[in-house]
């Protein structure tokens, strides 16, 4: 039905209506303040009463437009405008998986799969092509390629199969009920052959049972016969307009059961979204379990590392000079740490957000108590919820403890850091010494140098004024005496000159 109330005003005092259908008729136009006005017939119906009715005149006044027609006005798209790329894709996933209709007495049978590791990153192409296998057993249409979710006949059931990101649920729905209560042979749906192709290992599956509600000794007695009475959370849900049971304990046969008595004149839709709402909090609970028991296989380990962490904690108060060691094994502990931290990451993700949607969905139950029984939100309160606190406690610890390391590490390498100061000090001054010594050594070869050059060049003096001395009869050892003076004076003044140059840096070269 076409609504277009926005464009139109109608003739019909206090009498809402939506237009259902134009009669192709020209229009008859007029003048107006704003624009022209354009006179159709429309069949419409009232919407107070259903009922549908001829309207022969119908005003359309347009704003700064010529005359048009309805149908024109119908037909005319939307100016020019690029569409985001996921614009639709992103529409179209609100509405990705509908809540399947069913209708009391019928049954119900829940299988999910997962990968054992890894399921996030898995190749889910091989989950598709499973799918496709069973359904070419039951000659029915394969979906769209890349598809998450799938809706289909098989044979005389209706099949329903959702992708997610660590498993794959596929729920069947058989109608009527059988004599013996949660068959085992209502699993003969999925052929042997085929289960045991399947690219993953059952998380879960599920026996669900929906009958028409009788009175409640009925309910009762059959709760008894169907349930072990100490785990059995039963509620009434949806303002008493279901009691749905289960314990969530595995029968014999590996499922799961639960059971639905359903008010008569409830509609098909809500007691489908009942039997989804029991199957997601059992699929849920599963996954989020995974973490729990990813705590109790890192819990012994977390307690030696924390124990390792503390000794070396109080082994850093000692300062017996041992910090280089005591810093190599904590870079080991941190780094253990963070591999536990990377390895855990996802699944403590994953299992916080399971748990969100457990509670979600138990909430919009709206359960009230059913003769005094436990509900669902009490059987999670007492049985599941101390699970998560653990992993959340786990998780808490884990981060705790490696940023304990972290700080331990920081505070051990400033230590080593001031130790080394200390020790590149005192090689620096014992290196001051020995600059000294040889400065003074130097000096001191320094005066036996100008001794050894003076004594050469007194020589090589008393060679030059020999001949002259002869012929002024002056005697060899008076030349060399005269001679020995100033020439040592030059030498030490010569040297004395070389080391001012040297001290100053030397000329260019």
């Amino acid at each position: 039905m076409l609504t277009h109330q926005q464009f139109a005003r109608v003739d019909l005092p206090q009498k809402p209506f939506e237009i259902i259908e134009l009669s192709d008729i020209a229009p008859l136009t007029g003048s107006c303040k704003t624009g022209r006005t354009t006179v159709h017939h429309a069949q419409c119906i009232l919407l107070n009463t259903g009922k549908i009715l001829k309207c022969l005149v119908i005003s359309f006044t347009w704003s700064n437009h010529g005359p048009k027609s309805w149908r024109n006005l119908k037909d005319r798209p939307m100016a020019p405008i690029e569409d985001h790329p996921l614009r639709y894709a992103l529409s179209n996933e609100l509405h990705a998986r509908p809540f399947p209709s069913l209708e009391a007495p019928c049954r119900a049978v829940y299988l999910a799969l997962k990968k054992p590791k890894s399921a996030a990153g898995r190749d889910k192409t091989l989950d598709l092509d499973h799918l496709k296998a069973l359904l070419d057993r039951y000659g029915t249409t394969h979906p769209q390629p890349g598809a998450t979710h799938f809706s289909g006949q098989i044979g005389q059931h209706m099949l329903k199969w959702e992708q997610h990101t660590e498993f794959v649920t596929y729920t069947v729905f058989l109608n009527g009920l059988t004599d013996r209560p949660f068959d085992p042979s209502d699993m003969d749906v999925f052929p042997d052959n085929w289960l045991a192709s399947a690219p993953g290992v059952r998380i879960t599956s599920a026996l669900i049972r929906v009958e028409d509600r009788p009175d409640e000794e009925q309910v009762s007695q059959s709760l008894s016969d169907w349930f072990v009475p100490e785990s059995l959370a039963v509620s009434r849900v949806l303002d008493d307009d279901a009691i749905v049971a289960g314990d969530f304990r595995i029968d014999p046969a590996g499922h799961l059961r639960f059971g639905c008595f359903v008010r008569k004149g409830i509609g098909r839709r809500r007691v489908g979204r009942i039997v989804q709402r029991l199957c997601e909090i059992e699929t849920y609970k599963t996954m989020s379990m995974l973490g729990f028991t990813r705590v109790r296989e890192m819990g012994p380990r977390m307690g030696e590392i924390d124990n390792e962490l503390n000794l070396l904690m109080e082994a850093m108060t000692h300062g017996d000079g041992q910090e280089e060691d005591r810093l190599k094994s904590l870079l080991a502990v941190s780094a253990e740490l963070e591999s536990l931290s990377a390895q855990t990451s996802f699944r403590f993700g994953a299992t916080g957000a399971y748990e969100a949607i457990v509670e979600q969905r138990v909430s919009v139950l709206r359960e009230e108590r059913f003769q005094g029984r436990q509900t669902f939100a009490e059987f999670m309160t007492r049985r599941y919820d101390p699970a998560m606190r653990t992993v959340k406690s786990a998780e808490t610890r884990l981060s705790a403890m490696a940023a304990r390391a972290v700080r331990a590490g920081d505070l051990l390498r400033t230590r080593v850091e001031v130790a080394r100061s200390a020790q590149n000090q005192q090689l620096l001054e014992s290196m001051n010494q020995r600059a000294d010594m040889q400065l003074r050594l130097q000096k001191t070869v320094e005066g036996l140098s100008v001794v050894a050059i003076s004594y050469y060049a007194v020589s090589l003096a008393g060679y030059l004024l020999y001949p002259v001395a002869e012929m002024s009869g002056i005697s060899k050892g008076a030349v060399t005496a005269a001679a020995t003076i100033p020439v040592v004076l030059l030498v030490w003044l010569a040297i004395r000159r070389i080391r001012r140059v040297v001290e100053q840096g030397g000329p260019d070269l």
